[in-house]
C-alpha cells in the first residue's frame, strides 16, 4: 500500500511528530486542525480552509468528507458553527461526532478532523 503524507509546514507538526493528512487504503485522514482568530466561528472557518487546502493537496475535496468529528472546550459554542458548517458540508453530509473537551490551548475554541475518500 502505497502512504503520502502531506504537511501544511503547521508549528505543532514538528514539535509534536505528526503531517496534516496521510492518504491511505483510498482515503484522506486529515489530523485535528485548529484555526486562527477571535471566536469560535472565525477559527472553524480558517480550520475548515486548513482543511479544504490539505484534501486538495491530496487530490480529494469537502464533497468527499466521509467522517467529521468537531471538539469544543465548550458545547454551547458549536450552535453558532451550525450555519457554517451546513454550507460547508449541506449537499453531502458526512457522519459527525461532537465532543466537548480540552484543546491543546484555551485560545483555541474549535478543533475540526476529517476522514475524506482519496
Amino acid at each position: 500500500m502505497t502512504i503520502k503524507r502531506i504537511s501544511s509546514g503547521g508549528e505543532f507538526e514538528a514539535k509534536v511528530g505528526y503531517c496534516r493528512a496521510v492518504v491511505a487504503g483510498g482515503f484522506v485522514h486529515v489530523a485535528g486542525t485548529v484555526g486562527q482568530g477571535d471566536d469560535v466561528v472565525t477559527q472553524c472557518a480558517s480550520a475548515l480552509d486548513t482543511i479544504r487546502a490539505a484534501l486538495e493537496k491530496a487530490g480529494s475535496g469537502m464533497d468527499r468528507v466521509v467522517r467529521v468529528t468537531y471538539m469544543l472546550p465548550d458545547r454551547h459554542e458549536f450552535t453558532p458553527c451550525f450555519d457554517l458548517l451546513a454550507g460547508t458540508f449541506g449537499d453531502n453530509p458526512p457522519a459527525a461526532t461532537m465532543i466537548e473537551c480540552g484543546l491543546i490551548d484555551p485560545k483555541y475554541r474549535i478543533e475540526i478532523e476529517v476522514t475524506a475518500l482519496a
